[in-house]
């Protein structure tokens, strides 16, 4: 184990799951304090921790594996699976240049309701709706032109119509020219 549990608190957890550029943003606020009236760590579920890292490890090879598929009929140059191992996400939407859905992951259908067949063809814009800012559209707009990898925040609408705060980061993909978008999405607060 990483830390000795005796003396494990909940920040420890946190600070262990960062990778290592998150790490050394918030490493200058970190402090150890000498307060000892301060009770150990006596629980935790180890297992359902490990059941859900174990789930979402399943679910980013078969991620890879799919997105492997994707590169070799389109024959990306990108590195996706660096792309994946050194981001957070919990969806992943490939668009053509237009920006229509070619394929999703099923964290897709997790984070927003929709399933596959409702979201193949269409645009991310379907996901939009009356509190989504125009500014921000535009400006991923802009982005995508560009095409080098970007991040954004976006408001979007579930199937259900609640709202959700979108991260984006795309990542252009491309042969020899710019053929598709990758996004990486993830529902922050």
């Amino acid at each position: 184990m990483k830390h000795n549990l005796n003396k494990m608190m909940s920040l420890d957890f946190y600070v262990s799951s960062l990778n290592e550029e998150e790490y050394k943003k918030i490493h200058p606020s970190l402090r150890q304090t000498s307060n000892t009236s301060k009770l150990p760590l006596v629980s935790w579920d180890l297992q359902n921790e490990y059941n859900n890292n174990e789930a979402s490890i399943i679910q980013q090879e078969e991620d890879i594996k799919q997105l492997r598929q994707l590169a070799k009929k389109f024959n990306w140059k990108n590195n996706l699976e660096a792309i994946l191992q050194n981001n957070i996400y919990e969806a992943l939407v490939v668009t053509t240049l237009q920006k229509e859905i070619i394929w999703l992951n099923k964290g897709f259908f997790s984070m927003t309701g929709y399933s596959q067949k409702e979201a193949i063809n269409k645009t991310p814009a379907f996901l939009q709706g009356p509190k989504t800012l125009t500014t921000t559209k535009n400006r991923i707009h802009k982005k995508l032109q560009e095409q080098k990898p970007f991040k954004a925040v976006i408001t979007n609408y579930k199937k259900d119509k609640t709202t959700y705060k979108c991260q984006l980061h795309i990542f252009p993909l491309h042969a020899h020219k710019v053929t598709h978008f990758l996004a990486l999405e993830k529902q922050v607060i």
